[in-house]
């Protein structure tokens, strides 16, 4: 699986599949939508959303920016993490299937209100990560812990890769707060209804999916090297 195409159905898995996502939709909808009564509001509405997907992209850029210099600090020794990584990834799949969120204890963190709108939509999209831990934790840990450089090449051209992976992520963790707000409450309702119903499915997706990627990446990049 190309690793882009993997961060952006990490992505979806993380904010789609998630049955404890599904209180957070309603106010962030109303939240964008609240002014789009009229065509002037309803363009406000669309900039609410693209300063959320800013922030998320923000966030993610900022986390890609924060491996890629651990991984530089810690080149020597990332090969015998690899296996560790994976091992991680499955486990999270594991517990996934098994209904169980190691993260489900955290304290859900705040997003700071300002008196600017479009401010404020930024920041919410900047916290949007750490607020949804509780419920997105063994996602997007994986994700991370997937993105990072194993291959020791301490070249600063290896930043762009982990940039655009923790981009690619958060576009495919933000995109709904973008695109929603744009339909019909009663088209609202029905998708996280539709969610709600099926949540222990989606939650078992996102679990084998997890460790499909894991036994993958012992598969390709693991067993070669025993050989």
């Amino acid at each position: 699986m190309s690793q882009l195409l993997q961060a952006f159905v990490l992505g979806n898995s993380a904010i789609l599949t998630n049955a404890c996502m599904l209180p957070l939709y309603p106010g962030t909808i109303a939240f964008l939508s609240s002014n789009s009564q009229n065509a002037k509001s309803r363009h406000l509405s669309i900039l609410l959303g693209v300063m959320v997907l800013a922030g998320i992209l923000s966030m993610m850029g900022a986390i890609g920016f924060l491996l890629f210099s651990i991984g530089r600090s810690f080149s020597a020794i990332l090969p015998f993490i690899l296996p560790v990584v994976y091992g991680l990834v499955i486990a999270f799949g594991i517990v996934m299937l098994f209904g169980y969120n190691p993260f489900s204890k955290l304290a859900i963190a705040q997003a700071p209100v300002v008196s600017n709108p479009l401010a404020t939509a930024y920041l919410y999209g900047l916290m949007f990560g750490p607020m949804t831990l509780p419920c997105t934790g063994p996602i997007l840990t994986a994700a991370f812990l997937l993105s990072v450089d194993n291959s020791g090449n301490l070249a600063i051209s290896t930043l762009a890769p982990q940039l655009l992976y923790a981009l690619v992520f958060g576009l495919g963790f933000g995109w709904p707060l973008l695109v929603l707000p744009l339909f019909t409450q009663t088209f609202q309702r029905r998708f996280t209804r539709w969610l709600a119903s099926r949540h222990q499915w989606l939650d078992r997706f996102s679990g084998t999916l997890l460790i499909v990627i894991g036994f993958f990446g012992i598969w390709t990049e693991l067993l070669p090297n025993l050989r």
